[in-house]
C-alpha cells in the first residue's frame, strides 16, 4: 500500500479521492524536527509552505518518492536535490490562481476606498465623529480607466489581468519567461459567449513607471524585486499589492515611500518577518493587511487537493 503524509493537510475531497483508490494517507502534523524519525515509512510527502524539504531531511529519508506541494511556488523545497535522488517533485500552480488574483484585487478595492481604514476607525469613532469620517474616506478613486501593472504573468498574473480587464482597467504586464497571454472574459454566464483580449508582455521598466497599481505574482528570489531605486521611479500615488512572497518589497523602502507620498498605499499578505512581520507594517494606515490566505479559499483548497490527489495517482499507476 502507498503511504501518504499529508503533513501540512489536505481537502477532504483529496483525501478521500486518495484512499478510494487504496492509498493511506495520514494528515496527522509532525514537527519538522521529528519528521526523519518517521519519514522512511511513507512513500510521499504532501506539504504547503510550512513544512520544508531540504537536503538534510532527504539525505534521512532514502525511501521517500514524491514530494507534493499544495499550491504555488516551491521555495520550500530543495527540488534540484530532491529530483537528483530521484524524488517526484509536483506543485499545484493552476488550482489557487483565481483565489489569489481575488485576494490581491480585494486589497486593491480596500485601498482605493479606505475600506481597511474604516474597519479600524468606524468601530472606536463612529459614534462621535461620524461626520468627519466621511470626509476623511472622501478621497477615493475608481479603478475603470486606471493601469494595471502586473509583474510575473503566469496564471495567477493572468487572472489578475482578466478582473482588471473586466473592470475596465489598462493593463501592462512584465514576466521574462512569456511573450503573449489570450485573457478570456465571460460575458455571460448562462452561454458560452466570451472575449478574448491578447495581451502581449512588456518591460519591467514600463510597468513600473506607468501603473496606478502594481500587483506582484512571482516566485521568491534572494533579494528584493522592488526597492528604493524602483520606487522612485513610479508614478506618485502608486498603490502597491503583494500577495507573492516575503521580501519581493524591501519593506524599508516601502515604509519610506509611504511616508514621503510616494507610494499611495500598499496591499501585503506576506510579510519577511513571518511569524511576527513588523508591527509599522500592521498598523500603518495606508497598508491594508491578510495573512497568507492567497490560496485560502474554500474552492481553492478542495481543487488543491483534487490536484494532488490525481498527480499522485497518475504518478504510481505509471510505474
Amino acid at each position: 500500500m502507498i503511504k501518504i503524509l499529508a503533513n501540512d493537510g489536505i481537502s477532504d475531497d483529496g483525501k478521500l479521492l486518495l484512499e478510494e483508490a487504496g492509498y493511506q494517507v495520514d494528515t496527522e502534523t509532525v514537527a519538522q524536527a521529528d519528521l526523519p524519525k518517521v519519514l522512511n515509512n511513507y512513500d510521499v510527502l504532501i506539504v504547503r509552505s510550512a513544512t520544508k524539504v531540504r537536503k538534510d531531511l532527504i539525505d534521512l529519508c532514502p525511501n521517500l518518492k514524491m514530494v507534493a506541494r499544495g499550491g504555488v511556488g516551491l521555495d520550500n523545497i530543495d527540488v534540484e536535490y530532491a529530483r537528483s535522488k530521484g524524488i517526484q517533485v509536483i506543485n499545484t500552480p493552476a488550482a489557487s490562481s483565481q483565489s489569489v488574483a481575488e485576494l490581491a484585487f480585494g486589497h486593491i478595492f480596500s485601498l482605493a476606498r479606505f475600506i481597511h481604514v474604516a474597519n479600524r476607525d468606524m468601530p472606536a469613532k463612529g459614534t462621535t465623529e461620524f461626520k468627519k469620517l466621511k470626509e476623511a474616506y472622501s478621497d477615493g478613486m475608481q479603478l475603470r480607466g486606471k493601469t494595471l501593472g502586473v509583474i510575473g504573468f503566469g496564471r495567477i498574473g493572468q487572472a489578475s489581468a482578466r478582473i482588471g480587464l473586466a473592470l475596465g482597467m489598462k493593463v501592462l504586464a512584465h514576466d521574462p519567461f512569456v511573450n503573449t497571454a489570450d485573457i478570456d472574459i465571460n460575458v455571460l454566464d448562462h452561454d458560452d459567449t466570451k472575449l478574448s483580449i491578447k495581451v502581449k508582455t512588456v518591460d519591467f521598466e514600463k510597468v513600473i513607471t506607468n501603473s496606478d497599481f502594481i500587483t506582484l505574482h512571482v516566485p521568491g528570489s534572494d533579494k528584493p524585486l522592488i526597492g528604493k531605486e524602483e520606487i522612485a521611479r513610479m508614478k506618485n500615488g502608486v498603490v502597491l499589492i503583494n500577495t507573492a512572497r516575503g521580501g519581493t518589497i524591501e519593506e524599508d523602502a516601502l515604509l519610506a515611500g509611504l511616508e514621503s507620498g510616494k507610494i499611495g498605499g500598499a496591499g501585503l499578505d506576506v510579510f519577511v518577518g513571518e511569524p511576527t512581520p513588523r508591527q509599522e507594517l500592521l498598523e500603518h494606515p495606508r497598508i491594508s493587511v491578510s495573512r497568507q490566505i492567497g490560496a485560502s479559499t474554500s474552492e481553492a483548497q478542495a481543487n488543491i487537493g483534487m490536484e494532488l490527489a490525481e498527480r499522485i495517482m497518475e504518478f504510481f499507476e505509471a510505474k
